[in-house]
């Protein structure tokens, strides 16, 4: 390992920062010395043939430091906003989905004459831009960094938004939901990556809560204020709201919200200390698989497919999150037939009806921030570090059963007016926590079987459902107006009850389903590799030679126990280092 020295700066290194180090931005609070960069001693020669080897600067506890440029050592309350502004902009971008929704009747009126279908693309075409910008926005964010992303999408979605306010016909209004649906969906493929950049997998429970509830909260938050708004000053007023919120979010993330992709960050790090010092710098990510951005590309667009139709538990466990996805949708639909039509309720008050899917999904969130996660790191502590993703299971279990139930008591009670609007409004609440429990119940799953797949298996999952999201509620009027209210959400009722036995199922049995594919085989390994390591490293932290260093009184900051706990972390790395290795050869490699 060499140490680079400045032959301007050698016994400068004030000058030093002076002169390179990065400024402070809104955007990034927080720099690292520029001596601390350059005069870090990296692996390797700085030869094309042996480069020198970027990696974040590590801590250094005597003199209170930290790279700060690295995203899991940013302040907590730094590592909040970036939270809170990706939770934001999920949020905003699914209330975008529902808000125009509940002016569909408003809309009928400016522009009639067309089938219930068209009216009903105002929503389901922004959907279909969650099907087309994942391809697109989960491999840029790779080679362009999240920041990026962020801005050269949110950009276009306000401008799409706000051009729906001078939308002249049924056409241009679909088209331009259309594309903003599609740059939209950066937030939903790309914000939950933001969060699981700054913090570790033990810290991020409550954080990936807030963000994993945005795409239920959203969608029910929407018709409630579009149906007021619509009420009261027409559906151009909703449109504008949503390029007014867009807008917000655009300001929001360009001005404060920092580039979190390690990735991207040590590459842009690399090429700097290339340019200062004429040697050559690069990160390990890159000297193992360089980037191929036609590769990438490729199997962005290929393992998800693979992965589908060759593992049954992802094909069948996608299948059961898209119904459920299009059930959430159809309700925009159904909720004005039932609270509108029927009850005679103005475009306002009947989009109140779905607060009770708002108060079912914080009451999902909150069993499993509260009671799940907390039983799940408990188990998994007792174990040695490792447990089967069937273990994530129980959570879907009792959303299977919730979830059906709340669908039939909300037909049968919907009509006639004479049972009191509270009855089919607490089902929803049922419906709402139902359809938390089995979205992130097996969402966790999925990433628990697939590990190094994951992200992979992820994206063919949101493609898929949101096709569903897409047709599915094209035919609601009409199953209605063929079935009747009762009978139309019976069907869905059914549909829910239908899969109802899949989790219990995979519970029991699903070790075994598991073992008999390939990359679900592969991810059991892994895990179990890992769980290995986990148990060596808490071997080495109560080995007799620290116990009695411990007992002597010996420092923990001597360099013999320094070297101890170097040993533990080398370990933990290489585990990590497995994971993405993994995961590189599922984004980067050919297949």
């Amino acid at each position: 390992m060499v140490s680079i020295i400045s032959k301007h700066h050698a016994n400068d290194p004030e000058g030093l920062d002076q002169d390179h180090t990065l400024r402070q931005k809104p955007w990034m609070l927080h720099r690292t010395a520029w001596s601390e960069i350059i005069n870090h001693p990296y692996d390797g020669q700085g030869t094309e043939e042996s480069p020198y080897v970027v990696t974040w600067v590590p801590d250094d506890p005597a003199r209170s430091f930290k790279d700060r440029e690295n995203p899991m050592t940013f302040k907590f309350y730094y590592k909040w906003i970036a939270t809170l502004i990706a939770a934001f902009g999920t949020l905003g971008v699914t209330i975008s989905s529902s808000m125009l929704s509940a002016a569909i009747w408003d809309i009928r009126l400016e522009f009639p004459g067309y089938s219930n279908q068209i009216y009903i693309m105002v929503t389901s075409a922004f959907l279909i831009g969650f099907v087309v910008g994942p391809l697109l926005w989960a491999p840029g964010s790779e080679v362009y960094g999240r920041r990026w992303m962020f801005i050269v999408t949110y950009i276009p979605f306000t401008i799409f938004n706000a051009a729906c306010c001078g939308a002249k016909n049924m056409a241009a209004l679909i088209v331009l939901r259309t594309m903003a649906g599609i740059f939209g969906s950066s937030a939903t493929v790309n914000s939950g990556g933001t969060i699981a950049d700054m913090f570790p997998a033990h810290q991020r429970g409550l954080a990936m809560g807030i963000f994993a509830a945005a795409p239920f909260l959203g969608p029910a938050i929407g018709p409630v204020a579009g149906g007021f708004l619509s009420e009261a000053s027409g559906w151009k007023w909703v449109a504008a709201l949503i390029a007014f919120l867009s807008l917000l979010l655009c300001a929001l993330n360009v001005i404060f919200l920092p580039e979190t992709y390690a990735p991207y960050l040590l590459r842009r790090r690399a090429q700097r200390l290339t340019k200062y010092t004429g040697k050559v710098y690069k990160t390990q990510q890159d000297i193992t698989a360089p980037l191929n951005k036609t590769k990438l590309i490729t199997n962005q667009l290929k393992v998800p497919w693979i992965l589908m139709f060759k593992e049954p538990i992802v094909f069948l466990m996608t299948i059961y999150m898209s119904i459920i996805y299009a059930i959430l949708y159809m309700q925009f639909t159904s909720f004005p037939l039932i609270f509108q039509q029927a009850r005679g309720w103005s475009p306002g008050i009947a989009g109140l009806a779905f607060v009770g899917i708002t108060v079912g999904s914080f009451i999902g969130l909150g069993y499993i921030i509260f009671y799940e996660n907390p039983r799940y790191s408990k188990l998994i502590h007792a174990r040695g570090g490792y447990l089967p993703p069937e273990s994530r299971l129980p959570t879907v279990m009792l959303g299977a059963v919730v979830f059906p139930i709340g669908l039939f008591w909300f037909a049968w009670t919907g009509i006639p007016i004479t049972i009191h609007w509270i009855v089919p409004v607490l089902a929803t609440v049922l419906i709402g926590m139902g359809i938390v429990l089995v979205f992130l119940g097996l969402m966790n799953y999925l990433v628990d079987a697939y590990l190094q797949y994951a992200a992979s298996v992820l994206a063919g999952n949101a493609v898929v459902r949101s096709m569903f999201g897409v047709v599915l509620p094209l035919f609601t009027v009409n199953i209605y107006n063929s079935l009747g209210i009762r009978w139309a959400g019976s069907l869905m009722g059914f549909l829910g009850l239908a899969f109802l036995p899949a989790p219990f199922i995979f519970y029991f049995y699903g070790s075994r389903i598991r073992r008999m594919s390939k990359a679900a085989r592969e991810a059991d390994d892994l895990g179990q590799m890992m769980a290995k390591k986990k148990l060596e490293m808490m071997a080495l932290q109560k080995s007799p030679k620290t116990e009695q260093m411990s007992n002597a009184g010996v420092s923990s900051d001597s360099p013999n126990v320094q070297g101890t706990s170097t040993e533990v972390q080398e370990n933990e790395s290489e585990a990590q280092t497995v994971v993405e290795e993994n995961d590189g050869s599922v984004r980067r490699a050919e297949h």
